[in-house]
């Protein structure tokens, strides 16, 4: 069970949302386009745990899967909520995040371009000339053994997600 899972085994996916944070869910956007959501600026797992507590199905699923992976595979993970996603990090730096849109979530590698083998896929908009990941539909579309080597290596990476050396 994720960290951020609620224990009661007979209530429907809105009654947990409703029971995991005040908030109510926010319309998803097209594209990123500045902010992803209205979620706020804020360090630590609990402002991202809200932030996927508004999130709709299946784009929650998505997330809470791909921060349950990022827990599993980088040791000392740092979660934060930054231009309204959730950013992650070890060490010194942030190096990828997640951020929910009407009909996939994005995970995208700061510097992925550069960084990464092999390069991923999406070049988001607004986000950095360098910046790649992927679009991911539904947990069936999640490779879980791409994405956790992709995590290894961006995470090792002085500056970006490991400590300076």
């Amino acid at each position: 069970m994720n960290p951020h899972e609620s224990g009661a085994s007979h209530a429907s996916p809105q009654d947990e949302s409703a029971k995991a944070s005040p908030i109510s869910s926010t319309p998803l956007l097209e594209a990123m386009t500045g902010k992803a959501s209205p979620a706020k600026a804020a360090v630590g797992d609990a402002p991202v745990f809200a932030y996927f507590a508004t999130l709709p199905q299946p784009q929650r699923g998505v997330a809470e899967a791909v921060d349950a992976l990022a827990a599993r595979t980088l040791p000392n993970l740092q979660r934060s909520v930054k231009w309204g996603m959730a950013y992650y990090g070890v060490g010194e730096g942030w190096c990828f995040s997640s951020g929910a849109f009407v009909g996939h979530v994005k995970v995208m590698f700061i510097n992925g371009a550069m960084l990464l083998d092999p390069v991923p896929p999406v070049t988001p908009i607004g986000m950095g000339k360098a910046t790649r990941g992927v679009e991911l539909e539904s947990i069936d579309d999640l490779d879980e053994k791409q994405l956790e080597a992709w995590m290894r290596q961006i995470a090792a990476v002085p500056g970006i997600g490991g400590k300076k050396r």
